[in-house]
């Protein structure tokens, strides 16, 4: 995805993402359900003092219609983040496609689809940035 500058108050939150989820992954490793990841993570970012949602239902607008069947986001930060977690021996690229969808939907700037099932985390962690 094309590099685009985000206000710094964003850069912070991001960061803070990214150090709890290699956080957990160090202290958990791979092989691990989903939802272990999801609540060891938000735990993680209370302990940053980050503010978050977990499986929140958003609703969506179209054609003049709201509907409240719309998203279910795994975890948002701060109202400003979209976090999709995953614990998958392969990344399905429609999940990124989702991810972007869902970013647009919920105007929100950026996201991170974070799978926790690697050796190395950080080949675990796609920004996704709309």
């Amino acid at each position: 995805m094309k590099k685009t500058a985000l206000p710094d108050h964003i850069e912070e939150i991001a960061k803070k993402i990214v150090d709890a989820a290699y956080t957990v992954h160090k202290a958990l490793g791979p092989g691990l359900l989903e939802r272990v990841y999801e609540v060891c993570f938000c735990h993680e970012l209370a302990k940053r003092g980050l503010k978050f949602a977990r499986q929140i239902d958003i609703p969506i607008i179209y054609d003049g219609i709201l509907f409240d069947e719309g998203l279910r986001l795994d975890v948002l930060v701060e109202d400003s983040i979209i976090c999709e977690l995953k614990a998958v021996d392969e990344m399905n690229p429609v999940w990124e496609a989702q991810l972007l969808s869902h970013l647009k939907l919920s105007k929100k700037s950026l996201g991170f689809l974070i799978n926790f099932n690697v050796p190395r985390i950080k080949d675990g962690i796609n920004r996704i940035i709309v």
